[in-house]
């Protein structure tokens, strides 16, 4: 959810402040990184049936960490919409898995948990962006895209964790 609303928010302050692209393309990325998502959501089911949960959520945050380094360092138009497209395809089911993993925990009724994960989730597309602002203001829009990078590092390692030790 904190990335969805960060290349939201952000992805086109980014492209016309710092890649310096024309305002009338400000929502480029922002565009190629939702048809990403878009086409993996639809695809989800089956993709997740295919590679399988742990696959889809590591893989899916790695391919999202290069999504964002190629954001930052791309030397090309291109790349750089390949980050965007990584990342929209990345994030994509990592939510949807966590949401289906949830019914396997025994820690909290379901009653319970499903709305607390949704509640953590709406806190992150409200409150992420204002903290990437935030993170911006005081050093730049490239250590916010870094941090958000380091993020989605952590939710790979965290999930590779919780896959390792506590799924069934």
């Amino acid at each position: 959810f904190l990335v969805e609303g960060a290349i939201m928010d952000w992805g086109g302050v980014f492209l016309t402040t710092v890649r310096h692209f024309d305002m009338a393309l400000a929502g480029t990325g922002f565009t190629v990184f939702s048809a990403a998502m878009l086409t993996m959501r639809l695809l989800g089911d089956w993709t997740v049936q295919k590679l399988g949960q742990e696959r889809v959520v590591i893989g899916g945050s790695l391919l999202a960490v290069a999504g964002f380094l190629f954001i930052i360092f791309a030397p090309t138009v291109v790349l750089l919409y390949l980050g965007f497209f990584f990342i929209g395809v990345g994030c994509a089911n990592v939510v949807p898995v966590f949401f289906s993993l949830l019914g396997k925990q025994h820690v909290m009724p379901i009653s319970l948990a499903v709305p607390a994960v949704s509640t953590l989730g709406y806190l992150g597309i409200l409150m992420g962006p204002a903290a990437i602002g935030f993170i911006a203001h005081q050093t730049s829009l490239y250590a916010a895209f870094t941090l958000l990078a380091a993020l989605v590092l952590l939710q790979a390692v965290i999930a590779a964790y919780v896959y390792r030790n506590i799924v069934e």
